[in-house]
């Protein structure tokens, strides 16, 4: 019962934070990174598949629907020169261009920029009208295409429509169904801050923070005005460098990707009304959509988006060679917007190079460029290119339209997640390609010689184990499909302890040749095989599943340079942390497991595996809670609840278990284990694995979990 006169509904505690336990708590793990995506939130259930809804797809139908939009104008939100797309090419654009290499994480792949805090970045706005043309295309369509594949279905489309043959789409993005709100994506509190905030040294762009690829919260890439909004080609190039190395783009491709991007469409800067709030932070009235003007239509010449007005070429709905013709054949100078933005504009320009009004043809103004586009011409290198692809069009087009596929695509990870009739034959070095394996060989006649050839468990478990921990969810790269750990430079990484992968290997290549598997295939079943021989050891005669028919990539497959971002620098399940960081362990081991996609039972229960089965680097005793290292127990999780122990600690990342009566150190740990007992959600599950009842539980679901990282690149037998 309530008082009378007071209302029963707690405000805000649906919307607002404050009464989460890490508000209160501020430094308790949060694992919320774990369950980002919970079947709950997922309205079409558990059992929608997404590649059998494809196969429904009319491809050339939704295509045509595509090319009719761009053209079929409506009056709620009128389009440039009656053509959308260079709207939509934003869309898709600004979809894919969050993905950043270091973690994967952004992109494309699946919907995010449906929502917050994307759909409301400064650098997005007015894309909430691109995603509503779109809608009836959607509603049509319904569960056979996905939000994230028609986003980038219509940057493809635009510019196909405008007269640039794409070198090809794939269909495959599945949606998700809530926002990714525990990406990093800054620690600004306010969007556009002074870029300082995230530089060491703002004169430095390799400076920027890792793992962010943008110079300004709520930006893309850099400010088109210039480093922190005040204009100089050569310090933007520099930031342009940098930013679009972290997309995985090398200088021509971004070149390249920077002339096309602009080649097409316009920038929005109309003078001073006042523009509402971003999608969030709007009125309930307005369903979704932002950036409204209190005063005056927010439509076409009247639409505040970048704060700079103008296109960029003569003739913005079509491809061509406009924009260096532009570029190289006038001078520029620096000019205020009607909105107050830096931007370039043309001196004594022809009338006929003027570029007409999006919509009234009699009225024409002068083109222009940002910051970054002088920077095309400003910077040598980047200069060379540009006069490249001003002498050869065919040449320019070839290369930003493989550059446009790499930048839509990139996420979406190898070619057998790709679906439809325009994916291209042509394998791509950034698509990390693996040849078709082998599974036509006899799997229990190697088992047996892998058991029989004097491998111990440890050394097998590791080496599976550091084979597939590399995958990350986030952009599908890694894996130990492919048995990459065999090459340059996965074969030198100190987190791989290469004198212990170079023993393993020089056994089990010699097995796999005589058997005819692969390399890669070896190495996963002679960890099942350890895991095998552990549970038995224990107490159980188990099975491990194995999946044969992974391939072998090669050197020449392989682009070692875009690698590094993969290189382990820590690994709490094998309770390593390559140098100290100023992130705790344990924050660190959510990281790594939510980009493998673990769940928080299963990162639980393998941590408590991989401890007794004698995998710590460097064969450390952290966390070993056992006398019986080599056996499938679930001693870590009895010795870490026994309170006949107490916890000490004895250095930055070392504690000390010591018996209660004696002072005598039983066992050593690290952060990473103590976790396990100290945090209240992890510790529930330790106890339900310590529970004497549950000894076989803790194996099945230990098996379970390892199958589930050992097949997470398996994208041929999903």
């Amino acid at each position: 019962m309530t008082q009378s006169g007071k209302c029963p509904f707690m405000h805000g505690s649906a919307t607002d934070n404050n009464s989460s336990p890490t508000e209160w708590w501020p430094k308790s793990l949060n694992l919320d990174i774990l369950h980002q995506h919970d079947n709950k939130t997922k309205p079409l259930g558990q059992d929608f598949d997404y590649k059998k809804e494809l196969q429904k797809l009319d491809v050339e139908a939704l295509k045509k629907d595509m090319h009719d939009l761009m053209t079929d104008e409506q009056d709620w939100w009128p389009a440039d020169w009656g053509h959308y797309g260079g709207l939509m090419i934003r869309m898709a654009w600004h979809s894919a261009g969050s993905y950043r290499l270091a973690d994967g994480r952004g992109g494309a792949g699946a919907g995010n920029i449906r929502f917050a805090p994307l759909n409301s970045w400064p650098d997005n706005a007015n894309l909430d009208k691109a995603k509503r043309l779109l809608w009836p295309i959607k509603k049509k369509y319904g569960n056979a295409v996905s939000w994230a594949d028609l986003i980038i279905l219509a940057g493809n489309i635009a510019y196909e429509s405008m007269g640039l043959k794409t070198f090809g789409f794939g269909f495959g993005r599945e949606d998700i169904w809530h926002p990714e709100k525990d990406v990093y994506w800054g620690s600004e509190t306010e969007f556009l801050a002074d870029s300082e905030n995230r530089f060491d040294d703002l004169s430095k762009p390799e400076t920027l923070e890792n793992p962010l690829g943008a110079t300004h919260m709520g930006l893309i890439y850099v400010n088109p005005e210039g480093v922190n909004g005040q204009p100089d080609p050569l310090k933007t190039a520099a930031m342009v460098r940098e930013t679009f190395a972290r997309m995985a783009m090398n200088d021509e491709e971004t070149v390249a990707l920077a002339a096309g991007g602009h080649t097409v469409g316009k920038a929005h800067g109309a003078s001073s009304a006042e523009v509402g709030p971003e999608p969030e932070g709007a009125d309930i009235s307005e369903q979704g959509l932002g950036w409204n003007k209190t005063g005056g239509t927010a439509q076409a010449n009247e639409a505040i988006t970048s704060g700079l007005e103008g296109a960029w070429t003569t003739y913005p709905t079509k491809w061509d060679n406009g924009y260096y013709y532009l570029l190289f054949t006038y001078d520029w100078e620096l000019k205020k917007s009607p909105a107050g933005a830096w931007q370039w504009e043309p001196i004594d320009i022809k009338e006929e190079d003027k570029v007409p009004d999006p919509t009234d043809p009699s009225i024409k103004h002068n083109p222009i460029m940002t910051d970054a586009d002088m920077a095309m011409i400003k910077d040598p290198v980047y200069r060379k290119i540009s006069e490249k692809f001003y002498n050869d069009p065919d040449y320019f087009a070839d290369v930003f339209t493989r550059a446009w596929f790499k930048l839509t695509h990139r996420d979406m990870g190898p070619k057998a997640c790709y679906f439809g009739p325009d994916v291209p034959e042509e394998d791509l070095i950034w698509q990390d390609p693996i040849p078709a394996g082998n599974s036509n060989y006899d799997v229990d006649a190697l088992k047996q010689k892998i058991a029989d050839c004097g491998l111990s468990i440890s050394e097998m478990v590791t080496t599976a184990w550091d084979s597939a921990r590399t995958f990350r969810g986030s952009d599908k790269r890694g894996g130990a499909n492919g048995a990459r750990i065999r090459l340059a430079p996965q074969k030198d990484w100190e987190g791989n302890e290469p004198g212990r992968l170079s023993k393993v290997l020089t056994v089990l290549e010699p097995l796999a040749q005589e058997a005819g598997s692969s390399i890669a295939d070896t190495i996963v079943l002679a960890g099942c095989v350890g895991v095998e021989q552990a549970a038995k050891v224990a107490g159980f005669d188990v099975n491990v599943p194995f999946s044969p028919g992974r391939g072998d990539a090669t050197g020449e497959m392989t682009d070692a340079d875009s690698f590094s971002v993969l290189e382990p620098i820590h690994d709490g399940f094998r309770n390593w942390l390559k140098k100290d960081y100023s992130v705790n362990a344990e924050e660190l081991l959510l990281d790594r497991s939510q980009l493998m996609g673990l769940t928080a039972p299963e990162m639980t229960v393998l941590i408590g595996g991989m401890r007794v089965l004698g995998t710590n680097h460097g064969n450390g005793k952290h966390g070993v809670f056992t006398n019986q290292v080599g056996s499938l127990t679930n001693d870590f999780f009895v010795h870490l609840t026994d309170m006949a122990y107490t916890w000490k600690p004895v250095g930055n990342n070392e504690y000390h278990l010591c018996d209660r009566k004696t002072g005598n150190v039983q066992w050593t740990a690290s952060r990473v284990d103590l976790v396990f007992g100290s945090n209240s959600i992890l510790r529930a599950y330790a106890e339900v694995y310590a529970q004497d009842d549950n000894r076989e539980q803790f194996v099945s679901d230990f098996i379970a979990a390892w199958t589930k990282v050992m097949n997470a690149d398996r994208f041929d037998i999903r």
